[in-house]
């Protein structure tokens, strides 16, 4: 029986083949970069612009809530200091630039889980853009290259964590 590492490579590799194709690679990059922070920006602006004082409180929360799981996420590349897939298999290509050296865990998901979560808190019409754009969040980083399938599911987990103790602090919000 194969073990847990060699199918996260396996699988890694085969999600990276799908980007030899021009219009997949471009998809999964814009997404990734938009990812990087860009559109949870444009969220918190929007929930300001749109909703007034409400807008500011959610999207207050959506501030703390990624400034903790920054934190986290940085103490955990640090502890594990897991290379990048494309770093550990020469087969697997690395098909934008990673913001940092180590893999575990993709904060891109971690954050993209967490934000989706605590702001369907406030604004559940939502689910039908932040769900789909957070999931195609995570595979892309390991469509890209960049971190292993364990990585993202992992990052799901944290930021499903870091999300759900948030929302418990806040009396009166709360996901369903």
């Amino acid at each position: 029986m194969p073990s847990l590492p060699r199918i996260d490579s396996a699988w890694c590799l085969k999600a990276n083949h799908w980007c030899e194709h021009r219009g997949v690679r471009a998809l999964f990059a814009f997404v990734s970069r938009l990812g990087d922070g860009a559109a949870w920006y444009a969220l918190m602006a929007a929930m300001v612009i749109v909703d007034g004082r409400a807008g500011l409180l959610a999207a207050a929360h959506l501030a703390v809530t990624g400034s903790i799981a920054v934190g986290l996420y940085a103490f955990l590349k640090r502890w594990t200091k897991r290379p990048r897939p494309f770093a550990s298999d020469a087969r697997i290509h690395a098909w934008v630039a990673p913001l940092d050296e180590f893999s575990f865990p993709s904060g891109h998901t971690l954050h993209a889980v967490a934000f989706t979560l605590v702001a369907l808190a406030y604004y559940p019409v939502l689910a039908w853009v932040l769900v789909p754009f957070a999931s195609t969040v995570a595979v892309s980083r390991v469509v890209l290259g960049l971190h292993y399938p364990s990585d993202v599911l992992a990052a799901t987990a944290i930021g499903t964590g870091i999300a759900s103790l948030s929302l418990w602090c806040v009396p009166g919000v709360t996901l369903f």
